[in-house]
This record gives structure tokens, sequence and C-alpha cells, in this order.
């Protein structure tokens, strides 16, 4: 995302409509996989119209939302007030997140990743504020394995996927990202979402953990 361009209007309103429908298709499945065990003070960057703050467990203390879209925010206040730990939300980038160096004890990012204009310096934030030995828990798209769709990926990352979603790179090598920026990946499982016969472009996900480099 520019720096000061925080809302993408068209977009929020989409995904606040569709996301719901993704989570009851089974999208909440990899939401709670993905966070399942967290504990202490957690940093959720990117966290849109707020549906992982229902699959936070309880040993979680604290929940920083950060989210720089104003509607989806609204949302997300809703969201945060049936939460079962304390959440709350605050406006910023994942480029330049609000707070300080190594206050958390683990990140959340889902869906995040694909669509960060500089996802170098977004993970770079992410390592920043967890704690050496903290988490860092994600669900993202990420690049096929195939080449065929490998190379329908690239096509569309090039020319009309991002201004159509909201800034979303459907063939981003995400688990190589997060290695490079401090993580050591600890568990990561990939899957089809939505599961079709023949396998959209944006259909390649991956959900997993990692730790934070002393």
């Amino acid at each position: 995302m520019p720096p000061g361009r925080k809302d993408r209007p068209l977009f929020a309103r989409w995904y606040a409509k569709v996301s719901p429908g993704m989570d009851a298709g089974g999208m909440n499945e990899y939401r709670e996989r993905a966070l399942a065990g967290l504990a202490g003070s957690v940093i959720e960057v990117g966290a849109g119209n707020g549906l992982n703050f229902a699959h936070y467990p309880a040993a979680v203390t604290r929940v920083l939302a950060v989210e720089p879209d104003r509607y989806l925010r609204r949302i997300a206040e809703r969201h945060a007030a049936q939460a079962p730990v304390p959440v709350t939300i605050q406006d910023g980038l994942a480029e330049r997140l609000p707070a300080a160096d190594g206050a958390f004890d683990a990140a959340v990012i889902t869906l995040v990743l694909c669509s960060v204009t500089d996802q170098r310096a977004a993970l770079a934030e992410v390592h920043r504020v967890v704690r050496p030995g903290g988490e860092l828990r994600f669900v993202e798209h990420v690049g096929a394995d195939g080449p065929g769709l490998r190379r329908v990926q690239r096509v569309l990352d090039a020319t009309l996927w991002p201004p159509l979603s909201g800034g979303c790179h459907t063939g981003r090598d995400t688990l190589a990202a997060i290695g490079r920026a401090g993580f050591t990946v600890t568990r990561h499982e990939e899957f089809q979402f939505p599961v079709t016969k023949i396998p959209l472009p944006a259909s390649p996900h991956v959900w997993g953990a990692a730790a934070r480099d002393p």
C-alpha cells in the first residue's frame, strides 16, 4: 500500500460481504488451526473485519489489531466486542506498525502479505515488534506448485489482478519471504481454497507458524 493510502472502499465493501461466506465454506477452520495454542500478547497485522477474533484461545492476554481501512475497522470493532479475549483496534500500516520493539509474544497475519506493497518491509516490521523467540502465525495466498498455474499467476499479477482485488498478488513466495525476514518456519500446510476441479489462480494457500530468530 503506498504511503498515506489507507482506504480501499470498493474492495473493503466487497471483502466484508464475501468473507463470511468464505469462512462458512471452510476458511474458518484454517484460521482456527493457525491461531491454536497462542498465548500472551499478540499483534494482528491487517485485521480486516475481525474474523480472526473469535478464534483466539483464552491464554491470549491481549490483541492489538492493526487495520488501515476505516470501513473494515468499524466492522472489526463489532467483532472485537464479542471476542473471547481483549482486542484493541488501531489504525496503521503493515509497513509502519504502531508498536515498540519486541512488544509482543506473537504476530498473526492472515490474507495480508499477498496485498502489501512492500512485503519485505512488512515482515521486517513484524520481526521488530515480536520478541526474540516469539511466533508468527499465518494464513496466506502463495504461488502455485505447477508451472502452468504459476505462469497464469505471473500474468495476472502483472496486469489486472492487483487493481481489481485490493492489491492482492496470487503468486508470491511468502514462505521464503518469511524465512528471509528472520523467522524459522516450524510447521506449515499447503491447501487449496476454494477446492475446485480446476485450481483457480488464487486458490493455492498455506497456513503455518514460524519462530522469530534470536
